[in-house]
């Protein structure tokens, strides 16, 4: 059996799901994901609130009952969230820095270095990195020439590569150029997720605008088996995480299950 293989884990982020760490568990394992990365977000089972408590708990409820395990979690990088995953053993918060617009991208790539070099006492003390994703629209960065610039200067203890490839294909960088940009130690985890730009008015508009629309992972404009290429000719191993962002919210559950058949066929050993 491949040793490649053996070594990517397959999570998914858990945000089109608002139930109870039980009914959570059971829906991931029966799924067939390795893992997840949860939400510290208001709404779900554990928030910015009840961080400190409810994340250890539901780490290990998750592990001990259903054999899940948080790999990440999506929210804020204050002390209490960087501790609690400290305590509860979550080695990733991963963030998408927003690029307000009153300010210009220099300014903002500095701010956030400026903020994330603060925190490296708090990082190295829980032993938990800020994992930057690579976000198309106004983020930074955009692209992984941005995000390798943007982490560059960190140690990937603490801060660190979450590289999405279909925000990549949406800004229009190829994946072996972006892995290219990204190999070595800051690249920690893989999105997969997939979409295309489609007319959001008539294309006879004198103003056209485009929307996304996210779909499967064999529909959209980032090819996963050229992804899965690039990443197995680097000899890259990690989680790969399938976000679940899909524009049609009522086929979620029937488009993941699809979509991790399709990841782990394209992950598969030659």
């Amino acid at each position: 059996m491949s040793t490649i293989i053996n070594a990517y884990r397959f999570v998914v982020f858990t945000k089109p799901w608002k139930l109870s760490l039980t009914e959570l568990g059971a829906k991931v394992k029966n799924l067939g994901f390795d893992g997840i990365e949860l939400p510290v977000r208001p709404g779900y089972s554990v928030t910015p609130e009840n961080v400190k408590a409810e994340l250890p708990r539901a780490a290990k409820l998750l592990r001990d009952e259903f054999g899940v395990t948080i790999e990440s979690v999506a929210g804020p990088t204050d002390e209490a969230t960087i501790a609690a995953c400290g305590t509860a053993g979550i080695p990733l918060i991963r963030v998408c820095p927003g690029l307000p617009k009153d300010e210009t991208y220099p300014k903002a790539e500095a701010r956030y270095q400026q903020e994330w070099d603060h925190l490296t006492p708090l990082l190295e003390k829980n032993r938990v990195a800020i994992g930057v994703q690579n976000h198309s629209g106004r983020y930074v960065p955009i692209h992984a020439m941005g995000l390798a610039r943007l982490v560059a200067q960190f140690d990937p203890r603490h801060v660190c590569a979450v590289w999405d490839a279909a925000h990549n294909a949406l800004e229009g960088e190829g994946p072996e150029i972006a892995l290219d940009l990204l190999m070595g130690s800051h690249l920690r985890m893989v999105n997969l997720k997939n979409g295309f730009r489609r007319h959001k008015t008539g294309p006879e508009a004198e103003a056209v605008e485009w929307q996304t629309y996210w779909t499967s992972g064999q529909q959209g404009i980032a090819s996963w088996p050229r992804v899965a290429a690039a990443l197995k000719a680097r000899g890259w191993i990690g989680p790969i995480c399938l976000t679940a962002e899909y524009s049609d919210q009522t086929a979620v559950d029937r488009l993941i299950a699809e979509d991790l058949a399709f990841a782990r066929a394209c992950l598969k050993s030659d």
